[in-house]
């Protein structure tokens, strides 16, 4: 199951980012009263009784409007921010200004709202307490809405009911039935033109196998069920990530959004990166998602066949990649040509290797053992003149292999001795391709009665 995407529109300066910080418990996006201030991506992960959803803040679509005399621009922004909305999103949040009142920019947005059947939630911000509502919030009927939700994003008024509203009504993303258990599921992610889907298509027409298409669980991606050798593979081509707006500051907002729902539902990450074009920006930020959610990766350079031969470029991109990906070390790197399909041959192997160490348990003696050989090769700094004692471990999760360390002080361990346990454990049990986490963890004293 995937999480759903609530898209945050509205004008300039009617609070998005202050509702999105109120909800999020963040200060991620900016504040600021300048219309359009709002230019990075702002996406983040909301649970809220039970239910969770993306919330994403749209700020950044109008950012080209800020003159008073570029109503025209920014009308025009609205209106691409709405319908990217539509199509994208599973639940809108048009957000509007109590004080201000309605502007024809909000009736032009409201009538695009009618067209869709998805669900869309009219909120009236800086409603500041009950009080106020008999004042301001008659005047919002007049879009000929149902019902209105008054809010005042800054002090928190009426926020829980919004998101109490809001998560009964999410729709439910079932996993489809054609889908085995056991199947591994791979996730594709890449930019315009990286050669995503003529991977898949290779793979489809390299192997032996039956393929079977599943559809997907987001509008436009498509899910195919690959067997191969009484394996099953589920390939998700993440369609949506190549999406390309007119607004520059946009930066694919929707299409990122997309890719992390994807890379929720998925067991390994193939980043594709283009030989020709080397890595991006766009591809170091989904290199690093992968890691924020504790995924498995693979780094695969394709059109390699390009730079065949030319020992320059192949230099080129391989320090970059060594570069972008520090904090992923463990993520293979395959270089291939979905074109020729030189090297192709080499990916489900890979993908075994990364799923089975992504996966994998071991025995808590073995583990003791692991951390008692480290801390007596390189104990732990002293915590004002105290000892730190790492008292035991076990695994506490698989997928990516997560194990709980009991110290008498897990807060005041360094960065640096987490990280020396990290690459201990990695190469002491063969997890070399995979993610692995450690987390401290204070041991629970036993309450004597008196």
């Amino acid at each position: 199951m995937h999480s759903s995407i609530v898209a945050l529109i509205g004008r300039p300066n009617v609070g998005k980012s202050t509702l999105f910080n109120r909800v999020t418990r963040s200060r991620k996006a900016i504040v600021d009263p300048t219309p359009g201030v709002t230019r990075d991506r702002q996406y983040e992960r909301v649970e809220w009784e039970q239910s969770t959803f993306i919330l994403v803040d749209t700020g950044g679509i109008e950012a080209e409007g800020r003159s008073a005399d570029d109503r025209e621009i920014m009308a025009g922004n609205i209106r691409e921010q709405t319908l990217q909305a539509i199509t994208e999103a599973d639940v809108i949040l048009f957000l509007m200004d109590g004080r201000e009142g309605i502007t024809p920019i909000d009736f032009d947005v409201t009538q695009l709202l009618r067209r869709t059947d998805k669900p869309v939630y009219y909120v009236v911000n800086k409603i500041d307490g009950e009080e106020l509502e008999p004042s301001l919030l008659p005047a919002f009927y007049e879009l000929g809405v149902e019902q209105l939700w008054p809010v005042s994003a800054e002090h928190g008024y009426g926020v829980r009911s919004l998101l109490d509203d809001l998560a009964a009504a999410l729709p439910e993303h079932e996993e489809s039935s054609l889908q085995p258990e056991d199947s591994i599921r791979i996730a594709f992610f890449g930019r315009p033109n990286v050669g995503k889907s003529s991977l898949i298509n290779r793979l489809l027409g390299e192997e032996r196998m039956v393929v079977s298409e599943i559809p997907g669980t987001t509008r436009d991606s498509i899910h195919t069920l690959l067997t191969v050798n009484n394996k099953n593979y589920l390939l998700m081509d993440t369609a949506g990530i190549r999406r390309k707006g007119r607004v520059k500051e946009k930066l694919e907002k929707f299409s990122i959004i997309k890719a992390l729902g994807a890379l929720e539902q998925c067991d390994v990450a193939l980043v594709l990166i283009s030989a020709e074009e080397g890595i991006t920006e766009q591809d170091t930020k989904v290199i690093g998602y992968t890691q924020d959610q504790g995924k498995a990766c693979i780094l695969v350079v394709n059109k390699w066949d390009l730079v065949k031969g030319q020992t320059k470029e192949q230099k080129k991109i391989g320090a970059e990649l060594e570069m972008a990906t520090q904090f992923v070390g463990f993520a293979p790197v395959l270089t291939l040509s979905a074109l020729t399909g030189k090297g192709v041959k080499k990916l489900l192997p890979t993908i075994d290797t990364v799923y089975g160490q992504f996966c994998k348990t071991f025995p808590t003696n073995r583990l003791n053992r692991i951390l008692r050989d480290a801390v007596e090769s390189h104990t732990p700094a002293l915590h004002r003149g105290r000892r730190i004692k790492l008292l035991y471990t076990t695994q506490i999760s698989s997928r990516p292999p997560t194990f709980a360390v009991i110290a008498n002080y897990p807060k005041e361990i360094h960065f640096s001795y987490h990280r020396y346990l990290i690459n201990t454990f990695r190469k002491e049990l063969g997890l070399d391709k995979t993610p692995i986490r450690i987390v401290f963890r204070e041991r629970k004293r036993r309450k004597i009665n008196s």
